[in-house]
């Protein structure tokens, strides 16, 4: 299961760079400059605002794209419809469609991947385009009753268009970290190691570093606003199918967690997770505590 993650990690970065030399092969001819290691020319702020806003929103959005794609096959995502003979299978479809249809939203693939962790994710392009996956662990642990929460919960992902939300603003943070990195990396190459040449050794040290340092401080802002993300999921859940169901839910999932049977899903869908491992700090965690969702819960 690792390496068929890794793989698929490795294809997907390659092909979004393919995708994106692409298109700057398209800019330049077009006759507009697309130099992105930093050269000092006059047009060079206005090519790093181009190359950082293709390489820092395209990435992100290239990975939204792809997003169905990847968790099929990294998770090894069975899909059905409502034809599928299991009466498991069938229930959660059915499940997923009554939900969907009370959420205004298009029907989404629903599939089952094979692991005995508890938990499920949403994923897809659009709220009209999106998968919606339970682990075979899930529903070995849970109620029907629970199961129908956990599935309303990836269901409100999907419905307040969290996937888009959370991509866009990835792609605003990699923006800026590109553009801060080539700022640093000059200045770093100009006055440190006194460069007047052209493109130096300090720019690439420079830039390297910069990009890496800025990408680990960036990260809490993204992580907060999914944590954000997931008490309004939970908020969802409870409208669809009652905030009784949903607790007993998180409550299933807290006692999982603590006997450590919760294994953290992949970073591109970790999340849109129902539950994820805890980060060593708060400030890089996707979701809140179990015990927070459930105060949160209570309270509406």
């Amino acid at each position: 299961m690792m390496l068929r993650r890794i793989g698929f990690f490795i294809v997907v970065n390659l092909a979004i760079l393919v995708i994106l030399s692409l298109s700057l092969t398209v800019l330049q001819s077009l006759g507009i400059d697309t130099t992105l290691t930093g050269g000092y020319s006059d047009s060079y702020h206005t090519v790093g605002l181009i190359s950082a806003l293709l390489f820092g929103m395209g990435g992100a959005f290239i990975s939204l794209w792809m997003s169905k794609w990847i968790a099929k096959r990294m998770m090894g995502v069975q899909v059905f419809d409502a034809s599928v003979s299991d009466a498991k299978a069938k229930w959660i479809y059915n499940t997923v469609a009554k939900q969907a249809k009370e959420a205004h939203i298009k029907m989404p693939e629903v599939g089952i991947f094979q692991n005995h962790s508890p938990n499920a994710f949403a994923t897809g392009s659009s709220r009209n385009n999106s998968l919606v996956a339970v682990s075979s662990g899930l529903l070995d642990t849970m109620s029907d009753h629970e199961v129908e929460a956990v599935l309303a919960h990836e269901v409100a992902h999907v419905a307040n268009g969290d996937m888009v939300t959370m991509a866009l603003i990835q792609g605003i943070i990699n923006t800026f970290v590109i553009i801060l990195a080539r700022v640093a990396g000059t200045f770093i190459d100009r006055v440190i190691f006194k460069n007047e040449n052209g493109i130096g050794m300090g720019y690439y040290i420079g830039y390297i570093i910069s990009s890496i340092v800025l990408t680990i401080m960036a990260t809490p802002i993204v992580m907060w606003f999914s944590r954000k993300r997931e008490f309004k999921a939970d908020a969802g859940a409870a409208y669809l199918v009652g905030k009784d169901k949903m607790i007993a839910a998180l409550e299933r999932l807290r006692t999982a967690i603590e006997q450590d049977r919760v294994e953290a899903l992949p970073d591109e869908m970790a999340a849109f997770g129902i539950a994820n491992k805890g980060a060593w700090s708060r400030l890089f965690s996707s979701h809140p505590p179990i015990e927070e969702r459930i105060e949160a819960l209570r309270k509406l």
